[in-house]
């Protein structure tokens, strides 16, 4: 194993060690559908809630739906006028807005009546966005096609007449079929002031994902001159993001090298307790034969015993390699509940040296040692073994 060769031994120890009725109807037995599988992301989840919603709709029969569809396109025994800025109007019905939109509702019992008829205006929109607006609250349909085409409008209009199914359809549409660098920012304004938190938060991450082209569009320089408060806020943002990224990549390089710690440490125990190919314990019969061994660090660990037992360096700071040796040997004893028995060379000598040691020393092994056997999943039976309270991960 590389990292445990001599070339490559400063990869240890260079830094501070901080560690869910059945039923009955007329005798049939009603096997309830089973629970749904755990999910493990946010997108299965959404598209679970988005099936769920299209299930209900579609469980109207299409005969119902076709007949609210005709109320509307015939206009029978309309009571109501709808207005829009270039002078066309569409023909409904009070009660089916009322109940539709309490904005629609509080509009109506203000409406004046002319010829049987209660007028209101929906302005700032094209005549064509407000009837597929008026068409859905009587169907929930639409085309495709012009959703398309009207999907801000019609996100404008459900905030402004408070329709939240239809708000939830134009964060849809808008999110699989609109979003692109040159737009992403003026959508994401519109999202803010129509109160629209998951387009919110797609536009944001497609901000800060290709952050290099966006900054140069056209959008964002108008950002930056009507809303500067928006351009920090996504400025802070992306520094967020970007740390989050780098502390995540070092928390996985951490963890490598633990991972490769407790792989040193079973090819130690190995190496002294059964021997391998060439190395092994004195008294310990081996094969010499040159099959791949199960243990990826034991190559590693069988040059750095090597050269442990015959280093003949003798300087203040010592050699760097046997350095590496003692600290593998000290941190076997720590991690060892046999050391009786244990065939690993200065393992009860390391224990008795623990008496001796200050509480903050010891501190720094045992987060060592949770660290090196959290990479194997393995450090709760081994806390309770050994009578060690639990402890917060680092950085909690």
């Amino acid at each position: 194993m590389a990292p445990l060769e001599s070339s490559s031994s400063q990869l240890f120890f260079d830094s501070t060690f901080d560690v869910y009725d059945c039923g009955t109807l007329a005798g049939t037995r009603v096997v309830p559908d089973p629970p749904p599988l755990p999910r493990t992301s946010y997108g299965k989840q959404r598209s679970s809630r988005n099936a769920k919603e299209a299930r209900c709709v579609h469980d109207v029969p299409k005969e119902v739906r076709d007949c609210w569809n005709r109320l509307f396109l015939e206009g029978y025994q309309a009571d109501v006028r709808v207005s829009t800025d270039d002078g066309s109007e569409i023909l409904s019905h009070s009660c089916i807005l009322g109940i539709r939109s309490p904005v629609l509702r509080s509009m109506l019992e203000e409406a004046r009546v002319e010829d049987g008829f209660r007028n209101i205006l929906i302005s700032g929109v094209p005549s064509e966005a407000a009837r597929v607006f008026i068409r859905f609250l009587y169907s929930s349909r639409f085309e495709q096609d012009e959703m398309k085409k009207y999907a801000l409008h019609l996100l404008v209009l459900s905030h402004v007449f408070s329709v939240p199914s239809l708000k939830i359809v134009c964060t849809d549409q808008l999110e699989r079929f609109f979003l692109a660098p040159d737009n992403v920012v003026d959508v994401l304004q519109l999202a803010r002031l129509c109160d629209a938190p998951r387009l919110s938060l797609m536009c944001t991450r497609m901000i800060t994902g290709d952050f290099k082209t966006i900054s140069l569009s056209e959008g964002w320089k108008v950002m930056r001159r009507a809303n500067p408060s928006l351009e920090q806020e996504l400025l802070e943002f992306l520094v967020e993001v970007d740390t989050r990224r780098q502390e995540r990549a070092k928390r996985m390089e951490e963890k490598k090298v633990y991972l490769q710690l407790y792989e040193a440490m079973e090819a130690l125990v190995h190496i002294c307790r059964d021997g391998c190919r060439t190395i092994g314990p004195w008294d310990q019969k081996l094969k010499g034969s040159q099959v791949v061994c199960k243990f990826p660090a034991c190559k590693g660990i069988e040059l750095l015993v090597r050269h442990f037992s015959a280093c003949k360096m003798r300087v203040p700071r010592g050699c760097s390699n046997c350095k590496r040796m003692w600290q593998l040997l000290e941190l076997h004893s720590r991690m060892c509940s046999t050391p009786g028995t244990c065939r690993v060379p200065l393992c009860r000598h390391f224990k008795d040296k623990m008496r001796h040691r200050s509480k903050k020393e010891e501190l720094k092994w045992v987060l060592l040692v949770c660290k090196v056997l959290g990479s194997k999943g393995t450090i709760d039976s081994v806390l309770k073994a050994r009578k060690i309270s639990p402890l917060k991960p680092i950085g909690a």
